[in-house]
């Protein structure tokens, strides 16, 4: 029970993750330990599993898509985005600031904590980690398509999207947003269009299926460079959640209103001049220095409990 309720506040985290535009889910899952059971768990999930079902094979088929941990993952991002997507959207709002402070000092400590799991920095490493910089940051900077809200294109921003959210550093909605496909998805929510929603679903569920059993198999047969690669990609990733920043361009969003497209990063001093607000360096660069130490201190602690239930057995 102990594990099923450590699982559930991981999914709850990542929840709130995939809230905010820019932060990946796949980030939290790296930073609290499951990054490989998850992409193992759905990569399991493939279309033998559903003959397995329909002859009634069900306790085989729930080991081996892991089943208890997946699902128990699942409801509490679930839950998070029903609970904590207003808190979130609020303090966006009204202090976008900090939150984006505390975001940058997430992604700073994961570029630590996964690179550090590169056992060897040879050539094919390094040239890995430069193109995941320059792939992650390609994304943050680059201008929004305009693709027609077609039940193909949807398909495939799905399948794109999907994919992003289980990458550390990408945020899926900001792909779709990218692409000019978040307002065509939110939209078909609002109206219930079933038929675009569905080619958007089964585009999700394909590229997930597919894309989790690629990554997995990256990191059982290439780990080094594969994980120099990801490292590359939070920090590519920083640009887009360094808080100071001058906008652009703006998008209006599903509710009518006016929000940031395209932005530059300005250093606290310069932000004060052009905006005329205050920079709140000192409480950005607390709210920093704390997401640092609470993801140092719970992957303290997740060595800890490891390293005692290895003891015991």
């Amino acid at each position: 029970m102990r594990e099923y309720i450590l699982i559930f506040l991981r999914g709850i985290a990542m929840g709130a993750a995939d809230v905010v535009p820019g932060v990946s889910g796949g980030t939290i899952a790296f930073i609290s330990g499951i990054y490989d059971r998850l992409l193992a768990s759905i990569a399991a999930c493939t279309p033998d599993k559903l003959l397995w079902l329909l002859r009634g094979r069900f306790r085989e088929t729930w080991q081996a898509i892991d089943g208890g941990f997946l699902f128990t993952l699942l409801a509490g991002i679930l839950c998070s985005i029903a609970t904590l997507a207003r808190v979130i959207s609020y303090l966006l709002a009204e202090h976008d600031l900090l939150v984006w402070s505390f975001f940058f000092g997430l992604i700073l400590v994961s570029v630590y904590l996964v690179g550090r799991e590169i056992q060897r920095w040879n050539l094919w490493a390094i040239l890995a980690a430069v193109g995941g910089v320059i792939f992650a940051y390609l994304i943050t900077v680059a201008s929004p398509l305009a693709m027609s809200v077609t039940p193909l294109t949807l398909f495939f921003g799905g399948s794109i999207a999907i994919c992003a959210m289980i990458l550390p550093g990408i945020s899926g909605s900001f792909i779709l947003l990218l692409l000019g496909l978040y307002s065509g998805v939110l939209q078909a929510v609002k109206s219930f269009d079933f038929t675009l929603l569905g080619c958007f679903m089964l585009g999700c569920v394909i590229g997930i299926l597919s894309f989790s059993r690629l990554l997995s198999w990256l990191l059982g047969h290439a780990r080094n460079v594969t994980l120099a690669f990801l490292t590359g990609l939070l920090i590519g990733s920083l640009n887009k959640v360094w808080p100071w920043k001058q906008t652009l361009s703006w998008r209006i969003n599903s509710h009518g209103e006016q929000v940031p497209l395209l932005q530059s990063n300005l250093l606290p001093a310069q932000y004060q001049s052009v905006s005329g607000e205050p920079s709140l360096w000192q409480a950005g660069l607390a709210l920093m220095v704390v997401a640092v130490v609470l993801v140092l201190l719970l992957d303290w602690c997740g060595h800890r409990s490891a390293s005692r239930g290895q003891h015991f057995d």
